[in-house]
This record gives C-alpha cells, structure tokens and sequence, in this order.
C-alpha cells in the first residue's frame, strides 16, 4: 500500500486533510465515502515530491525535509517499538500516528508502504537520501543484517541528538555576535543617512574651507542617502558571483584548501569535519559495518573536499592493507590527538571507543577555540563601532572648532 494525501468535504461541508494508505486512488476513494466524507482530492504523497523534484532549478527548494530535532525523535520513537518486539510495519504505524506533522506522517507511511512491499528498512529508507543519508541507511542496513536494529536505532537516536546539541549550541553561540553586528550597522546608517546631513547643513551657507574628514564623511554621507541600492545591489551581486564561482569542483576545492592554511578558520573546519568524521566511524564500526565500508561513508559526510580527498586516500591505504593509526599519520591533515588515539585503539582492539573519544575531544576544542574567537570578536565589534563613530563626531566638530578659532 502506498500513502495518499487527501482533500475531503465532511457532513458540514468543513475542508479536512490528511494522509491515509490504500492500493489505489479509487480504493482511498472509497475508504473516505466510508467515514463520510466526500472526496475533492486525492493524490499520492510521492507523486507531489517526485514532480517538485523534476524542476531542476527549484528543485533543492522542494525537496522534503526535517530537521534534526524530528529526525532524532522519530528515529527514538521508532527504536523504543522496536525493541519492545512490536512488527516493523506496526511500528512505523504508530510512529506515524505519533507525529502531529503531516510531512512526517506522510514520509513515514510512505516509507511503511515500500516494507510492506517486501523491501527491507534501509532500501525504504534509502528512497529519501535528503532525509536519511548514506550513513543512516549504512547503519539501519547493518543493524537488520545483524538482527539488532532497536539496538542500532537507539544508537542512531543518540548520535542525532548530540548532532543537533551541537548545532543549537554553535548558533546560540553566534547569537550575540550577529546581534552586535547588526545594531552596528544600524547604528552607523542612521548617523551617516538622518544625522550628518542635517548637521552638516550648517557648514553650506558658509565660505569656510571644510576639513578632508569632514569632506569625506559628507560624501559617504549623500552617496549613502541617494546611492544605497547600489551598495545592496553590490552585495548581492558578490555573494551571487562567489555562490556560482565555487560550483566548479576545481574551483571550491582550491578555496577547501586555502580554509585549512587561514589562522583561526583552519582550526574551526579541521575540528567541525574531524569530530564528524571521527563519530561517523565510531557508530558505523560499533554497528557491524566493515572499517572500509565505514571509511567511504564517513569520507563522504566531511563538508571540506581537501579533507574528503584525504579520507579516499586513507580508505585506499586500509584497503591495500595498511593499519588506519598509519593511514591517518600519511594523510597529514587530521589532528595528531586523533592519530594516537586509534593507533591505541587499534592495539587495544578498542578502535570504536577510541574514536568516539576522539570525537568528543574534537568537539571541545572546537568550542574552545568558538569561546577563544567570540571574545576577540565582541570587544572588537565594540572597537570598530566606537573608532567609526567618533571619526563623524570629529568630522562634525572641526569645522566648529575652526569657525570658532576664527570668531576668536
């Protein structure tokens, strides 16, 4: 059965939707004359996504998604059914049922529909690779083999959900710093537009040679009033131009490797793609998936293609029969700490325990380093704020202070 979404009128002519499984469009017609209702639309949840995803332009825009929050819940809820002994496809069904979201109540039956179909978990899981990426199925698939999937969903739920404490810790992180930011150029914009002109319309009636300052705070001052289209419309412009400059490969690979030899930012991208990298391994392996096949999907999650480059070459090491520690140390990018430390896992035959502890080390330094760059950047926001403003309020007062000298 595959799920349907519908539009039907009930007995007081009130518009209901919802998502409902049937064989047919006909046979769901059916089902809603049942309870009742009388059908206005019917269509498959799939049909919708397939025809949004067609559009090539738009088609990143439509794609279904969740966030990792939901993901994390579903992934809970569907390992706790799973573990109490409850059949695979009555546990989709009631985490289905569980969902107040009808995007996810409609991936989860569709994703019902194609087990009742005889496919396994990962092969449903698979035909939505924008929600369920490559390392998700690679675990599900294992765990099913195995015959330990509640185990392996719970261990999915935990990696989710320290994915996402990750992520709302870095944005709050960078909360006040775009707050600062954003007040400062609020507040600069409103001297150099309503304030300087009014108060430099003083000087106009008068013969008096203005200071170069002031001249120059007078021009960014009219261009910023009668010009500042242009300078949104530079922006723009530049953000688009640099958007389609790195779709070239070559291109942004250039650029990946200029980030990990820039001070500060080479620190933030090695630690954020390591710890990913480190905690992908370390579940994948935990999970019973082969350290090679572990390797090329835990390449594959690193954003940094210099890093993902150095990944393809580590997993041809451990394919031509290399040890991982040695493999690592010749790729010449991932942090020494890490190198150690599975080199001591692999001597201690605790290579999934090490890596996770790795991971986690990856993931405090990062936030070291986020705390270390946050408080240089605060009171150097504060800084550039101060020295612009007191620049107009120097710019202002010269002229004053000359017409004032020659009064005197």
């Amino acid at each position: 059965m595959a799920a349907y979404s519908y539009k039907a009128l009930d007995l007081n002519g009130k518009l209901i939707k919802g998502i409902i499984e049937g064989d047919s469009e006909r046979q769901v017609r059916g089902q809603l004359r049942a309870k009742q209702l009388k059908p206005v639309e019917v269509s498959e949840s799939g049909e919708k996504v397939a025809k949004q995803n067609s559009t090539p332009v738009f088609s990143n825009f439509f794609k279904p998604r969740i966030s990792q929050s939901d993901l994390a819940l579903i992934t809970r809820q569907l390992a706790t059914l799973v573990q109490s002994n409850m059949p695979l496809d009555e546990a989709l069904t009631a985490t289905a049922q569980q969902s107040r979201k009808p995007r996810i109540n409609s991936l989860i039956l569709q994703v019902r529909a194609r087990v009742l179909e005889g496919h396994s978990l990962a092969y449903a899981l698979g035909d939505f690779p924008q929600i369920f990426n490559e390392m998700y199925c690679a675990m599900v698939k294992a765990g099913e083999h195995a015959g330990f999937l509640g185990t392996v969903l719970e261990q999915l739920a935990d990696y989710t959900e320290s994915n996402q404490y990750a992520q709302q810790k870095l944005k709050g992180a960078m909360i006040y710093p775009i707050v600062l930011v954003v007040l400062s150029i609020a507040v600069i914009s409103i001297l150099m537009v309503f304030v300087v002109p009014d108060l430099v319309s003083v000087f106009s009636h008068t013969n008096q040679e203005l200071p170069a300052l002031t001249q120059m705070v007078i021009w960014l001052s009219d261009f910023f009033t009668e010009s500042w289209w242009l300078v949104l419309l530079a922006i723009i412009a530049i953000v688009v131009f640099f958007q389609q400059l790195l779709k070239a490969p070559s291109r942004k690979r250039v650029w990946h490797r200029i980030q990990l030899k820039l001070p500060f930012i080479s620190g933030l991208v090695t630690s954020v793609d390591t710890s990913r990298f480190a905690s992908t391994l370390s579940i994948l392996t935990s999970s019973g998936v082969p350290l090679l096949d572990g390797l090329k999907i835990a390449g594959a999650v690193l954003s940094n293609l210099e890093l993902r480059e150095a990944s393809k070459s580590v997993a041809t090491a451990v394919q031509e029969g290399g040890s991982l520690n040695r493999a690592l140390s010749q790729a010449d990018v991932f942090p020494p700490m890490m190198v150690h430390m599975v080199a001591s896992g692999e001597a201690s035959g605790e290579l999934e325990t090490m890596l996770a502890r790795s991971a986690t080390n990856q993931q405090r330094e990062l936030e070291m380093t986020l705390g270390n760059l946050m408080a240089i950047f605060e009171p150097l926001m504060i800084v550039v704020m101060a020295a612009i403003v007191c620049t107009i309020v120097f710019a202002i007062l010269m002229p004053i202070i000359e017409m004032n000298n020659m009064i005197a």
